[in-house]
């Protein structure tokens, strides 16, 4: 790794690739850059999930989870730090793995952003043991995917009880 870079407005607009890692700057926020970066994830959420069509969302949230893992790398070498917190591009592709085949509804987006905040933050295991074992774009990527899959999984469940029912 290079020497440890604090990132800026000047290191975000330097490489297209800091400026997606850092969550087009919401990765900049002083305080709770992750949470900044889930809420930058709802209007991406808000336009997929108005296409209505679940082959348009899953390939966009795939696509963004494979470039995440080269975009997220190559600014955490930049950064000289392992899954550096500005970089919240994870926080993005968790949410909207979350929001998979969710209803298009307020109260819908409050509870996969409430869920997947708590399993992003809480990395229940095995969330917790790649967070801590796996380095690299992947490893960046891959605790923020499966806390997405936990927050998915209970989403679901949620409606199901509730709506469905």
């Amino acid at each position: 790794m290079n020497k440890k870079v604090e990132p800026d407005l000047r290191f975000l607009l330097s490489h297209p690739a800091h400026f997606l890692s850092l969550g087009f700057g919401a990765g900049l926020f002083p305080r709770a850059p992750g949470t900044a970066g889930t809420v930058v994830a709802i209007p991406l959420y808000l336009l997929l999930a108005g296409t209505e069509s679940v082959l348009i969302y899953a390939i966009v949230t795939l696509l963004i989870i494979v470039i995440g893992v080269w975009i997220c790398g190559y600014t955490e070498r930049e950064l000289g730090s392992h899954d550096h917190s500005s970089i919240v591009w994870d926080e993005i592709a968790g949410f909207l793995i979350t929001m998979f085949m969710a209803p298009l509804a307020w109260w819908s987006v409050l509870a996969g952003f409430l869920l997947f905040r708590l399993f992003d933050i809480v990395k229940p295991y095995p969330v917790s043991w790649f967070d801590t074992h796996l380095q690299g774009g992947f490893g960046t990527m891959i605790d923020d995917v499966m806390a997405g899959v936990y927050a998915w999984f209970v989403l679901q469940v949620l409606l199901y009880l509730l709506v469905v029912r």
